[in-house]
């Protein structure tokens, strides 16, 4: 079967390909840059497209049965106009053009952050409520009204399905990702103290996986949460520290101090092009919601991994791709890509 995905050469578009290459599938690989570590797949035909350009996108999507739309762009900022066009926009266009271009299935991947994590109950679920309060970060609000744009065209006669993973983290990536990133500096024994938190996290593979099952099984216009399990971020950090035999974090500064800090911390941060300190980084740890993925289980058998497997996996994948410095894993694990024709 033909398949197409946007953000080809990103974190997530990187492992589905692999995985659409690995099923059988021939690929369109759509994205703007031509990536350094892209499959190399006869099955995979790598396409430089904007989003934005309809014509561009219609083409690109000839002769295609199933689009994974997985462009966005994730920012811990409170306001930012060109993720909202994006996240918002980016969406409605992607669906326009794969419904004149006659496609069969649209798979849009969402966030868990299109749902309002903050909510008294702790507990989040397809029904919870949605980011519609201005106070909340702008990506999670753009996640939320790019869901919405796409349910116009779902009523104009796109037959969509939308998929809200959770934190995603774990091999491929040659980025790396904000969590990947993290955990990298502590593989390398960088990371001397944390911040108290826990997130659910889930295997980008197992996010992959969970695209392609709703885009063949999953009901028009629903949403399933792709989620994995609650990581106490410092005690992963822990793990792979230790796995590589370098320096683990000592202890982990309770939020009740970042809180503190973030008034004054935040403003330097912006100034120097960065959001990792923010209202919305730490409102995300303070939140710590539990993911029920029982919809995704029941009715396309998802089934994450353990967070223990993950994070093995991805100590290997940065000591083979060498970005964990000299150190080894002490387990001896190796680790190895989806799909024997796929560049890693």
């Amino acid at each position: 079967m033909k398949v197409a995905v946007t953000g080809a050469a990103g974190f997530v578009g990187t492992n589905l390909v692999n995985q659409l290459v690995a099923d059988g599938h021939d690929v369109v690989a759509i994205d703007r840059v031509s990536p350094a570590h892209g499959s190399t797949s006869p099955q995979v035909t790598w396409t430089a497209a904007d989003i934005f350009d309809h014509d561009a996108m219609v083409a690109a999507f000839a002769d295609v049965d199933t689009v994974y739309h997985l462009v966005a762009m994730i920012t811990l900022k409170q306001q930012d106009e060109v993720a909202w066009r994006v996240n918002t926009e980016g969406v409605a266009g992607v669906a326009r053009a794969a419904l004149d271009a006659g496609v069969r299935r649209f798979v849009h991947c969402s966030s868990i952050h299109s749902f309002d994590q903050y909510a008294d109950n702790g507990i989040v679920d397809e029904t919870s409520r949605r980011s519609e309060d201005p106070a909340i970060p702008v990506y999670d609000r753009s996640k939320w009204a790019g869901e919405q744009e796409l349910r116009k065209v779902i009523a104009d006669g796109l037959d969509a399905v939308i998929c809200n993973p959770t934190g995603v983290y774990g091999p491929v990536d040659h980025g790396l990702s904000r969590i990947n990133g993290m955990l990298r500096d502590a593989a390398q024994g960088k990371v001397p103290l944390f911040v108290e938190g826990n997130f659910d996290l889930v295997d980008v593979r197992d996010v992959a996986r969970g695209l392609i099952l709703a885009g063949e099984h999953g009901r028009t216009g629903e949403n399933y949460l792709l989620g994995g399990s609650q990581v106490r971020l410092i005690d992963a950090m822990r793990t792979v520290a230790g796995l590589c035999g370098r320096f683990r974090p000592l202890f982990a500064v309770p939020l009740s101090v970042i809180k503190l800090v973030v008034p004054i911390a935040e403003p330097i941060s912006n100034m120097l092009g960065s959001d990792l300190v923010s209202r919305a980084s730490i409102a995300a740890l303070v939140a710590q919601p539990t993911v029920d993925i029982t919809k995704a289980r029941e009715e396309f058998g998802y089934a994450p991994r353990s967070s223990d497997d993950t994070l093995a996996d991805l100590v290997a994948f940065l000591a083979d791709s060498k970005q964990c410095g000299s150190a080894a894993p002490t387990s001896g694990r190796h680790y190895e890509p989806v799909g024997a024709t796929t560049a890693v």
